[in-house]
């Protein structure tokens, strides 16, 4: 039976960049299910959390600490970042490249992620070159690379800031397909209406610290927070 990755416990950690503290002390554990929705406003500290928990960015105090190994944990997750790095190959051979980093064989891991690229809609376009898509395509591009991994756990920041409706709603509708089979998801946006649409509990960062963290319901009806009301009302905080 296969460990399972989560709750990932974090204690007291915080980030300091040029003497000035950017995140935290942040205490708080993640647990193993549902979609977690990073919000607050720019400079609040959302995407250094998201590398923080991921391990792309080291914290300077305080400790995270996973229900597994660190390298265990390490291959049982993935990131989607807000402008995703598309290599100068074909949409296939970008989707496949994470499994070929793994060793497995070129022609099994096309096998795949020709399966991955019809899950999230590009078939048609898997021999087109990966750099002439469209910022939509780019996108689900990136979650089909990240999906191919089979993670336990998906991190997402801010997925669809530079998208229209439609390209949203479709990664929208990827991201509540991979959540009811079981993928664990954190994921940051400043869109209010993705919020309520795919969250189960809001996390509100302000200024670095972790001001609430709160069901979505309680959340948008009764933040516990003065700058969370602020926030919600539209208003600009300092």
């Amino acid at each position: 039976m296969v460990t399972p990755l989560l709750p990932l416990k974090m204690e007291n950690v915080s980030v300091r960049r040029g003497g000035k503290t950017i995140l935290g002390p942040i205490t708080l554990q993640l647990a193993d299910e549902g979609i977690s929705i990073l919000l607050g406003p720019n400079g609040s500290g959302k995407t250094t959390l998201l590398k923080t928990m991921h391990g792309v960015e080291r914290p300077n105090t305080g400790t995270l600490q996973w229900n597994v190994g660190a390298e265990d944990a390490r291959l049982r997750q993935a990131f989607v970042f807000q402008s995703p790095t598309i290599l100068r190959r074909s949409v296939l051979d970008n989707i496949a490249y994470p499994l070929t980093l793994r060793g497995v064989k070129r022609a099994e891991a096309r096998d795949r992620a020709e399966a991955f690229a019809a899950r999230v809609g590009l078939t048609r376009v898997l021999d087109q070159h990966g750099m002439v898509l469209s910022g939509g395509e780019k996108q689900k591009l990136a979650l089909a690379r990240a999906l191919i991994l089979e993670p336990d756990l998906l991190f997402l920041d801010e997925p669809c800031a530079n998208l229209d409706g439609r390209a949203t709603r479709d990664i929208e509708e990827i991201l509540l397909a991979v959540r009811a089979e079981g993928t664990r998801i954190v994921m940051s946006t400043h869109d209010l209406g993705q919020a309520r649409r795919l969250g189960d509990e809001i996390w509100f960062l302000h200024a670095g610290q972790l001001r609430e963290t709160t069901p979505k319901g309680q959340f948008f009806s009764e933040p516990q927070s003065d700058t969370a009301r602020s926030y919600l009302r539209g208003d600009l905080l300092p």
